[in-house]
C-alpha cells in the first residue's frame, strides 16, 4: 500500500515519543500489505474499524492514541487523516475527517 503521509506520523510522534514505536510499526506493516478489502486488512489489524465512507480506525499503542485513514482498496493508496489522543478522537467526526 502507499501511504500519505508519513510527516503526520512523524509530527505526532515528537510530542508524544511513546507513540513512535508503534506508529513505525502501524506504518511499515501498511507499506508491505497489498490489500484487497477490509477483511484483508482485519488479518493484519485486528483493531480495526470501518467507520463509513472510506474511513477505518485503528487502535494504536494499546488504544491510548486514535490513528484514522481514508482507504482506497482499488488504488492500494491509504490516506492519514487524523492522529490523536483517544479524547481528541471522541470529538471528531472520522466518517467526514
Amino acid at each position: 500500500m502507499v501511504v500519505i503521509s508519513y510527516g503526520t506520523l512523524r509530527e505526532f510522534y515528537e510530542e508524544y515519543p511513546d507513540s513512535e514505536d508503534a506508529l513505525n510499526n502501524w506504518y511499515r506493516a501498511t507499506l508491505a500489505a497489498d490489500w484487497s478489502n477490509f477483511h484483508e486488512m482485519k488479518t493484519i489489524f485486528n483493531s480495526v474499524d470501518a467507520v463509513g465512507n472510506d474511513r477505518f480506525v485503528f487502535s494504536i499503542r494499546g488504544n491510548n492514541y486514535r490513528l484514522v485513514a481514508m482507504i482506497f482498496f482499488d488504488i492500494r493508496t491509504v490516506f492519514i487523516r487524523f492522529i490523536g489522543l483517544h479524547k481528541e478522537y471522541d470529538k471528531i467526526d472520522c466518517a467526514t475527517i
